[in-house]
């Protein structure tokens, strides 16, 4: 194994519109160019990491001995050129040069391109394009084939070798690859990944502003009265005393959805002292929640769920009740998680007096 593996980070990130480079951004709370450190270590195909950056000062972190950080040029020809040069020295045999802005590459498909790189001087990742293209000459405007188009992606592969020749030539190339086509070299194109994007603008890593809420619920129980939880009967011998059905399960969801909205709490919407909520089903409660909640341009992105009782047991109604929730909420049941919890006998709630519950959820804009 003789491959070196140079990530290219030294961009003056002009489009990304922020006061450090992009490649120094988080994302996922990491530096972007850390992801594909992290990854080129992990896959163990690489004697050495060169790590080209436009300042050496704002890399704090200690990495392994095989990771190399080294200063890089104002364009990324230089900079390529540059990490090139540093592992001359080494006799590497295969060299795989990558934008750092591409965080979301496989190892499985750096796998690919060393594998191809055994009969190929130069391997490149493509993927086709689902857009319509139009390119302009002068005034005229013209259709692209998109059959007959495609687009290159990093990491790119190489001969050592002969990358090195091309380089040195010091041509201002978009990447690797348009050096090996302007020289009419032939390059062998394998499938890219769509997950590998290349982050440009600001945009591009802004994620979906997200919120937590908790809530709580606990009723006791009564006889001669119907038991509901999460919008489902259930036979039992007791119901649930409260003003309303005493549904605990929706009244804690509601109080956690309410909470990630920062708009108090169930009691200020349904107060125990009006009449006409004198036994109102919570699934009716919750409807004016989901509309404020659309209102307000929030969808839930799941539900973790504390059901806390002797009995029933949670495990004979958690299929019907996580379904109920699903409809009622109109959200994907694999995000819904019910639990069930006991006291261990202590308190009104190990002595098959009351029953609790606990929600907590999370909304995005």
């Amino acid at each position: 194994m003789n491959n070196y593996f140079i990530i290219l980070a030294s961009g003056q990130s002009k489009r990304f519109n922020a006061t450090n480079p992009k490649q120094f951004n988080l994302y996922k709370n990491k530096p972007l160019f850390e992801h594909s450190i992290e990854k080129s270590i992990k896959s163990n195909l690489f004697k050495k990491i060169i790590l080209v950056v436009n300042n050496k000062k704002l890399i704090k972190k200690k990495y392994p001995k095989k990771v190399v950080v080294i200063k890089g040029g104002k364009e990324r020809s230089k900079s390529s050129l540059i990490g090139l040069k540093y592992i001359k020295k080494f006799k590497p045999n295969y060299v795989l040069i990558h934008d750092a802005a591409r965080p979301n590459f496989s190892i499985n498909l750096l796998r690919k391109l060393i594998d191809q790189l055994k009969k190929n001087n130069a391997v490149i990742p493509i993927i086709r394009p689902t857009d319509a293209i139009k390119y302009q000459i002068k005034n005229e405007i013209y259709n692209l084939n998109r059959e007959n188009s495609f687009l290159t992606q990093t990491p790119q592969a190489f001969k050592f070798n002969k990358i090195y020749e091309l380089s040195i030539k010091k041509e201002n190339a978009q990447d690797e690859a348009s050096m090996f086509i302007k020289n009419n070299l032939k390059i062998k194109f394998i499938n890219g990944e769509i997950l590998n994007k290349k982050i440009t603008y600001k945009e591009d890593v802004l994620l979906p502003k997200t919120y937590y809420g908790i809530g709580f619920d606990i009723h006791r129980l009564i006889k001669n009265k119907k038991l509901y939880l999460g919008g489902v009967k259930v036979p039992y011998h007791s119901g649930l005393k409260g003003h309303s059905d005493g549904d605990v399960i929706l009244h804690a969801i509601i109080d956690s959805l309410l909470g990630a909205m920062k708009k108090k709490d169930i009691g200020t919407y349904f107060p125990d002292n009006i009449k006409k909520f004198k036994n109102i089903r919570s699934p009716k409660m919750m409807m004016p929640i989901l509309n404020m909640l659309k209102k307000n341009n929030f969808y839930i992105n799941n539900l973790d769920i504390n059901m806390i009782c002797e009995k029933p047991k949670v495990s004979l109604y958690r299929k019907k009740i996580i379904q109920s929730l699903s409809s009622l909420l109109s959200l994907d049941k694999n995000k819904i998680n019910l639990k069930g919890k006991t006291t261990e006998k202590l308190g009104l709630i190990g002595k098959e007096n009351a029953i609790a519950c606990e929600a907590i959820c999370s909304i995005s804009e």
